[in-house]
């Protein structure tokens, strides 16, 4: 039976048991900040098992695609382990429960599908009673076919929250698949019993104190591998010989001229590239992009191990994105965005495969460098530097070096890989500040600790508030007061309209009046808690704490940074419109003055596509949007559509910028009320900033016209320089060019014929008076490439002679010296000549007897080392 028969069989199946049937989700969750990847059917069904969502159905069934990496290190070594891998799952929200679930799984698998009863066996919770008599009793099972196991096993439980113990079923592939040991049953790690199906009964609720309360609706939730029932189905025993992944091993092996099934180190490394494969192809078709973070790194360690083992049997990268068209004719019906987006998978692929080679080939010779220190030392476990080195510099993900040395025996310290990369994360943060700031820093939070500041910025401008803190910020130290000077303070008030630096949007500035005098306002950043700090100089007077306060917001700049803000929203949501869903903020900066946005793609943008992008955002701008700010819950937020960062955090409450029907973003900065009170926006650069990252620079307002309107004055003057019109540039450009070229060619040919006359009155210059044709003298050329040039030119004319040539370069002499091959075998010799006359001018040099060259110290030297020449070539002819 073939994959897509299993598959439609199951879905069928369940559908005619009134079950809604979904298509798979993406791979990438769409509301969960918290997961990486999709990698179980119940993942995405996740909301309605938790009871925050109603089901669009009480009965679900779906195939999910799903990628797991816990196992990583096995994939390629068993028949059965896989990163990537479909999910077939019927699910019950408070329907049926362990009858409903445990007779329709019966009867498709041995009815359905036609696997015999006598080669299944049954799986149960130690202390599920019920499912056991269900299996033994209703169903038939006799019982020496069910096996209580332990909690490790069957019993599916997450942290807090929805629990319950699960009953599995089993396919006895045969005794030659175990291990031989006389008490091989289900429950061994061996790989004669596959597990097929997992009913996992969601029953208990797990309580903070560790208890289980019974539920009140009870779940069903099932998982049978498709892979796995593809193996008993097509009867073979590894999920490498099954109709969907055969055919991408045999394209595999027929790329690195091996033949499967010949040696078993090659076999492991054909199963990991065509596993792997998979898995990248399925996670760059959902979006996902290679990164050293999040689901980013997770495509990079399998794309990069895959790699690995390529250049082990000869494969040199890139060649997993030539698989690419094979995958999307084999399993593109059922999932279309293979074939929809096959050049950009491609693409992606084929990118990240030549970043890495460039980088692997110096990687193992370090490491191997490693390898053998440690051999010789009698050493096993490689320094947890040398790892992060490794990782940082050349681009191996940890596992793969883990893996690299377990071949040999060896083993990482896996604690100072880590303390490594918590050092550079920890460098990257203090980057920002020097040594003496961060202990200001520190110092400040400490003494602001408890303060709370009411931030009213989002509606307001201006604030009267009460001084609650007055910190002197380099000596450490809560102040009463503080007078007129250049310190800088750290004031707290306990209302406030400054906007503190957060989310890429910098801080406010502006002033604050009090009874007896006044500050500025140069900066505010946010507190360890609830505070806003304003850093401050005292301008005027006096301040003191408990002081009342007006404290203004600069508001043209304000406004400039709200432009700016709102901007990177609408620039965002173009960007995704005009490249693909793959598109992510990965930062920004907001200013008063300009824009800088960081997205993730794989490739420079070409100049259509920017201005594509640049036109949507305008777009916008014109139909002067409304934008609106709602609280809600993260949960709902996600439900509306919202983007999230899965690095972020999220408190409870949440507030959402919402552009119309355009945008839509958790954001917690200011913003403008109407998309027209940008004006105009306009992109000023874009450019990679990194491995699948690029940057966009962009004006808005005032700042945009200021440009636009200096581009044009440039183009004036430019026409103005040309005697035309700024319309008429491009095509007046274009005949000076045109002019120009010819002229080059003109000059070149000129400069042809010169050179010609040059070598023939050179050639006039040779001296026959010893019987041997010599050619000595001096010519004006600027390196030693062009004096070889004249040298094999003269050569050619010649037909015989000898031929030494100087110049003078940056005050040094060159020399270059030939002598045809008829004199050579007669037996002169080009190198011993130049070395005489190269120490007549203070240097030295030599070469081979038809060709050589030299160099001296002393220009005034060179017409008297040219002179000898021939005198040396004489005595070359007494010694012939």
């Amino acid at each position: 039976m073939k994959s897509s028969e299993i598959r439609e069989m199951y879905l069928n199946f369940f559908k005619e048991r009134d079950h809604l049937v979904l298509p798979s989700f993406s791979l990438v969750p769409q509301k969960d900040p918290t997961l990486l990847l999709i990698g179980a059917g119940m993942a995405p069904l996740k909301p309605y098992f938790t009871g925050e969502k109603v089901p669009p159905h009480k009965r679900i069934a779906t195939c999910q695609k799903c990628v797991r990496t816990p196992d990583i290190e096995r994939v390629g070594l068993t028949p059965r382990h896989a990163t990537f891998f479909e999910m077939l799952g019927n699910f019950s929200f408070g329907d049926y429960f362990k009858v409903g679930s445990i007779e329709w799984a019966w009867e498709l698998v041995t009815k359905g599908y036609g696997i015999p009863e006598e080669k299944l066996l049954i799986s149960v919770y130690e202390n599920d009673d019920e499912a056991f008599d269900i299996w033994k009793d209703h169903i038939g099972i006799p019982a020496s076919k069910i096996y209580r196991l332990g909690k490790e096993d069957n019993f599916w439980e997450i942290g807090q929250g929805p629990c319950g113990p699960c009953s599995e079923i089993h396919y006895d592939l045969g005794p030659e698949y175990g291990c031989g040991r006389p008490d091989c049953e289900v429950g061994c790690d061996c790989d004669r019993f596959l597990e097929i199906w997992n009913l996992v009964f969601t029953q208990f609720n797990k309580e903070a104190d560790g208890t289980y309360s019974t539920l009140e609706n009870k779940n069903i939730d099932t998982g049978a591998g498709l892979e796995r029932f593809a193996m008993v189905l097509q009867g073979v025993s590894s999920l490498f010989e099954i109709d969907i992944i055969r055919p991408l091993l045999d394209f595999f092996a027929e790329k690195a001229a091996v033949r499967y099934g010949m040696d078993e180190k090659t076999d492991v490394s054909l199963r990991i590239i065509t596993e792997h494969f998979r898995g990248v192809s399925f996670m760059v078709g959902d979006g996902v992009l290679p990164s050293n973070e999040g689901r980013g790194y997770v495509l990079r360690r399998i794309l990069r191990r895959a790699v690995r083992h390529g250049k082990m049997i000869a494969l040199e990268a890139p060649f997993l994105y030539e698989g690419v068209p094979l995958l999307a004719e084999l399993m593109g019906d059922t999932y279309p965005e293979l074939r929809d987006r096959l050049d950009y998978i491609t693409r992606i692929i084929k990118i990240e495969e030549e970043r890495f080679k460039e980088t692997l080939g110096q990687g193992m010779e370090i490491l191997e460098d490693h390898i053998k220190e440690l051999h010789d030392k009698g050493e096993t476990v490689l320094a947890g530097d040398i790892a992060f080195k490794l990782y940082d510099t050349f681009g191996f993900p940890i596992d793969l070096t883990r893996e690299i040395l377990a071949e040999r025996g060896l083993s990482v310290e896996e604690e100072g890989f880590n303390r490594a990369l918590e050092e550079q994360r920890e460098r990257a943060r203090l980057a920002l500040y020097s040594k003496e700031q961060e202990d200001e820093i520190g110092a400040v939070y400490s003494l602001v600790k408890g303060m709370e500041t009411r931030f009213v910025g989002y509606d307001s401008l201006e604030a009267e508030a009460e001084i609650l803190g007055l910190v002197d910020v380099s000596e450490g130290k809560l102040l009463h007061g503080a007078e007129e000077s250049e310190k800088e303070l750290c004031l707290v008030l306990d209302r406030s309209a400054f906007y503190a630096e957060s989310g890429g949007q910098v801080g406010d500035t502006g002033v604050l009046y009090c009874p007896e005098g006044a500050a500025r306002v140069f900066n505010t950043v946010p507190g360890p808690g609830e505070q806003v700090l304003h850093i401050v100089k005292v301008e005027e007077g006096k301040l003191r704490q408990g002081d009342r306060v007006k404290a203004i917001v600069d508001r043209e700049r304000r406004e400039g940074i709200v432009r700016n803000h709102t901007a990177t929203h609408l620039l965002h949501r173009a960007l995704k419109d005009t490249l693909g869903d793959h598109v992510n903020q990965a930062g920004s900066l907001v200013d008063h003055e300009r824009l800088r946005f960081d997205f993730t793609h794989f490739a420079h943008l070409e100049e259509e596509e920017l201005r594509a992008v640049e036109e949507k955002v305008n777009e916008q701008i014109l139909q002067s949007l409304a934008v609106e700010t709602i609280y809600t819950t993260l949960d709902e937020a996600l439900g509306m559509g919202a983007a999230a960062l899965f690095d972020e955090k999220y408190g409870d409450r949440v507030r959402l910028v919402n552009i119309s029907d355009y945008s839509l973003e958790l954001c917690g900065g200011t913003h403008v009320h109407s998309t027209g009170e940008i004006g105009l926006f306009k992109i000023i650069h874009e450019g990679g900033i990194g491995a699948g990252h690029r940057r966009i620079e962009a004006l808005t307002g005032i700042n945009a016209y200021r440009f636009v309107l200096e581009m044009e004055n440039i183009l004036r003057e430019l026409a103005f320089l040309i005697k035309t019109s700024p319309e008429m540039l491009v095509e007046k450009v274009d005949g000076l060019l045109g002019s120009y070229r010819e002229m080059q060619r003109r000059l070149k040919q000129l400069e042809q014929k010169l050179a010609q006359q040059r070598i023939q009155d050179l050639l006039e210059k040779t001296d026959n008076s010893i019987g041997v044709p010599v050619l000595s003298s001096q010519v004006e050329v600027e390196n030693m490439e062009a004096l070889r040039e004249y040298l094999d030119r003269l050569r050619d004319k010649m037909g015989s002679g000898i031929i030494m040539l100087g110049t003078v370069s940056n005050g040094k002499v060159l020399l270059a010296a030939a002598v045809t091959r008829d004199l050579v075998e007669q037996g002169y010799h080009a190198g011993r000549l130049i070395g005489e006359v190269a120490k007549i001018t203070g240097g030295g040099g030599g070469g081979r007897p038809d060709m050589a060259q030299a160099g001296g110290k002393d220009p005034e030297k060179l017409p008297k080392a040219l002179a000898r020449v021939l005198a040396l070539v004489k005595e070359q002819q007494g010694q012939v």
